[in-house]
Order: structure tokens, then C-alpha cells, then sequence
């Protein structure tokens, strides 16, 4: 009994990894110290880590899911123009921390692999990685906060619904 529940553990842990690494098995990143998935993430400025959760779960939404919603919360022509323009520097600001983040990454490799890591090139790229990410989730949780001033209580109230029903 004990070899078969230690025989069927070791396959699923050889499954999770084989799992866990198929996107940089199958096609590498261009950085190899992020995932094939990351990588590209952080190129199309998509939210790896949910940096909006704070905002989106406390009543402030995301300018890109409110638009999604445009015509069932009516948004006024106003609204829609202010909202799409969050939006668009947002995908732009996002996109722009990507390629920092990954510059940063590739600079932490180099120094690395090529053997000229040292205290302080350490602390300085892993601080410098520290803004990025934090400039990042200001950028977000910022959209977050204006998209919310431009919506009425009522439309705050059908967005919501509109989330809880997905």
C-alpha cells in the first residue's frame, strides 16, 4: 500500500513539473530567468499579480473591465472618452514597466552569469526591480481610482452585479 501511494505521488510530482515547465520547454523566453509566460505578460502589459485586487475588490474597477460593460452601464459619452483615455495610458505605462522589468532581469543574468555580482550591484537591481513593480501597481490602482470618480453610485452598483454574475 505504501509503495503505491509513493509510486503515484512521485508521477504526480513528475507531472506538476513537466506541467510547470512546458511554456519555457516547449518555446524559451528571451530572458531565462522569466517563464515564457511572464515574459510575454510583461511585454503586452498584462496584470501578472493582480496588482488591481486592492481597488476591484473594494468598489473601485478597472477601467478596461468597465469599458467591457460600456453599453450596459450607459456610460454618457463624457465618462466613455475619460475612461478609454485611463485606460490607453494605463496599456501604455503597463507595457513600459514591462520592458524595465525585463531589462532589470536580464541585467541581474548578465551580472550573474558573467561572474560581476556583488553586494552592491545586487541591492541596487534588486531595489531598481522593487520601483518598477511599485510604480507599476501605483499605475494601475491610480486607473483604478479615477475610473471610479467618473462612474455614479448606480453604475458602480450594476458593474458590480455585472462581475458577480460572470
Amino acid at each position: 500500500m505504501l509503495k503505491a501511494v509513493l509510486t503515484s505521488l512521485f508521477i504526480f510530482i513528475l507531472g506538476a513539473v513537466a506541467f510547470a515547465q512546458t511554456d519555457s520547454t516547449i518555446k524559451p523566453s528571451a530572458v531565462k530567468t522569466l517563464s515564457l509566460k511572464q515574459y510575454d505578460a510583461l511585454q503586452r502589459g498584462d496584470d501578472l499579480y493582480n496588482m488591481s485586487w486592492a481597488a476591484e475588490l473594494n468598489h473601485y474597477p478597472a477601467p478596461d473591465k468597465v469599458l467591457a460593460a460600456k453599453d450596459k452601464l450607459k456610460l454618457d459619452d463624457a465618462q466613455l472618452s475619460k475612461i478609454t483615455a485611463i485606460n490607453t495610458e494605463l496599456i501604455r505605462k503597463k507595457k513600459e514597466m514591462g520592458v524595465f522589468i525585463i531589462r532589470n532581469e536580464r541585467a541581474i543574468d548578465s551580472l550573474f552569469r558573467l561572474k560581476k555580482i556583488n553586494d552592491g550591484n545586487l541591492i541596487f537591481y534588486t531595489n531598481r526591480y522593487g520601483i518598477y513593480q511599485g510604480e507599476l501597481r501605483n499605475a494601475i490602482l491610480q486607473a483604478c481610482l479615477k475610473t471610479q470618480k467618473l462612474l455614479t453610485a448606480k453604475q458602480i452598483s450594476k458593474f458590480e452585479r455585472l462581475q458577480d454574475n460572470k
